[in-house]
């Protein structure tokens, strides 16, 4: 006896592209051609061309102090054939970067955290209106930024003070120097919700009991990348190091790295590897950071 199914077979599947109709192949066709025009092109170009600019001197910085100095003179632009590591290691000895690295590290936390602990202290009033002239607070920041340092007034505030060619009055020194930091950490403040103060002071939480055990946990991204901005400064800071330290036994990286380099000037190989032993705590330090930067830096503009 036959069936619906002897006399109706099911047909065989077919493949996806065999099902569509023309209409919808061509609507396909149109959505993959949208999606080739919406790749922004353009800013993948630039982005490659600021890679290049950036780590193309560091590349040619390491082919140097890889190199002997023979071979730099024979061939200064040319890959190096034979790895001299032990450039690192005699640049160290020689420039006396052990001592170097210790005072820049003492410096760069100790001058950074006092950083930070002022912006928190004087952003957040600025930010909330706490403190008449808010406004003006927020144009004395931004003028700051383009005021050149008073070098000569700081060293005779400190000659004054008996803290000249002292390692406390640098750290003093350039713990104030806040630089964007306020301006950066009142913008994160104002993204935080007002409520949440007056909600503080109804229950009777203090001001600075307020200010450390709710706003500062608040605020870590933003307080973490004036610490970074402020570290880098720090640790790439010259100039008023040599005018507040007569001894060089007290001397920043930097400075001492400006002293290796009137040394051994014409030792090109070993004066780039004295090079990258300072730059390379920055760079490393910023592969682990950087998103504490841009957390930071995102929350300030949202605000």
């Amino acid at each position: 006896m036959s069936t619906a199914l002897d006399t109706h077979p099911v047909p065989a599947p077919q493949s996806e592209a065999a099902s569509l109709t023309p209409q919808t192949s061509h609507a396909h066709r149109a959505v993959r051609r949208r999606r080739g025009r919406n790749i922004p092109w353009p800013s993948y170009f630039f982005v490659l061309l600021l890679l290049v600019l950036f780590v193309y001197p560091l590349l040619y910085l390491l082919n140097t102090a890889l190199k002997s100095t023979t071979e730099f003179i024979t061939d200064p632009v040319g890959v190096a054939s034979s790895f001299e590591w032990g450039n690192f290691a005699e640049a160290w000895s020689k420039g006396n970067f052990g001592s170097f690295f210790f005072n820049t590290v003492l410096y760069t936390v100790a001058g950074a955290g006092i950083g930070t602990l002022i912006a928190l202290v004087m952003g957040f009033p600025v930010a909330r209106g706490y403190i008449r002239g808010a406004k003006l607070w927020n144009l004395l920041f931004v003028l700051v930024l383009f005021l050149p340092n008073a070098l000569m007034t700081q060293f005779q505030l400190l000659l004054r003070l008996h803290l000249y060619n002292t390692q406390l009055g640098y750290i003093l020194m350039v713990g104030v120097g806040v630089g964007i930091g306020p301006l950066l950490f009142s913008g994160f403040v104002s993204s935080i919700p007002k409520e949440l103060d007056e909600a503080a002071a109804m229950d009777g939480v203090g001001y600075w009991t307020y200010l450390f055990r709710f706003i500062f946990p608040l605020a870590k991204p933003a307080l973490a990348t004036v610490f970074i901005l402020q570290a880098v400064w720090i640790w790439n800071e010259i100039i008023l190091a040599t005018v507040l330290f007569s001894d060089q036994a007290k001397f920043p990286i930097s400075a001492g790295l400006f002293a290796f380099k009137g040394t051994y000037s014409n030792d090109w190989p070993l004066l780039a590897a004295a090079t990258l032993i300072v730059a390379a705590p920055l760079v490393v330090g910023y592969v682990f950071i950087q998103r504490y930067l841009v957390n930071g830096v995102l929350g300030a503009v949202k605000g």
